[in-house]
């Protein structure tokens, strides 16, 4: 079973055993409206957490997407890119855009769980 962490960029990621997968929240892909592009990493990408990653453009913005803690990038969700609408459909499931192999678990402490995340999301 994969635990479920979140960060104060709406992103959600999915951690099983080293590897994350990462999406935006719902709440992100209802703010940006209609995805129309996503840019994804490329495989073997090393990232800091905080880093820039990922682009996604809407009908309103682009956005970038960073990433939420430290490691490579091992996969991307290349289906996005003839399909972004998927990210609205499906924000938390298909709709994912990269994992990572997790370098240092002891940074997934500083994001939220799930509770935490739908209190930050009710204030703003």
């Amino acid at each position: 079973m994969a635990d479920l962490y979140f960060t104060e960029e709406h992103e959600w990621l999915s951690v099983e055993s080293d590897t994350a997968r990462v999406g935006i929240t719902s709440y992100a892909a209802e703010q940006l409206g209609d995805i129309v592009f996503v840019e994804l990493p490329d495989i073997g990408k090393q990232v800091q957490a905080g880093g820039e990653v990922a682009v996604v453009e809407s009908v309103k913005s682009a956005s970038e997407l960073f990433a939420p803690i430290t490691g490579e990038i091992i996969a991307a969700n290349t289906e996005l890119e003839d399909a972004p609408e998927t990210v609205n459909e499906d924000p938390t499931g298909k709709g994912w855009f990269f994992e990572i192999k997790v370098s240092d678990k002891s940074e997934l402490d500083k994001l939220m769980d799930k509770a935490a995340y739908d209190a930050f999301v009710a204030e703003l």
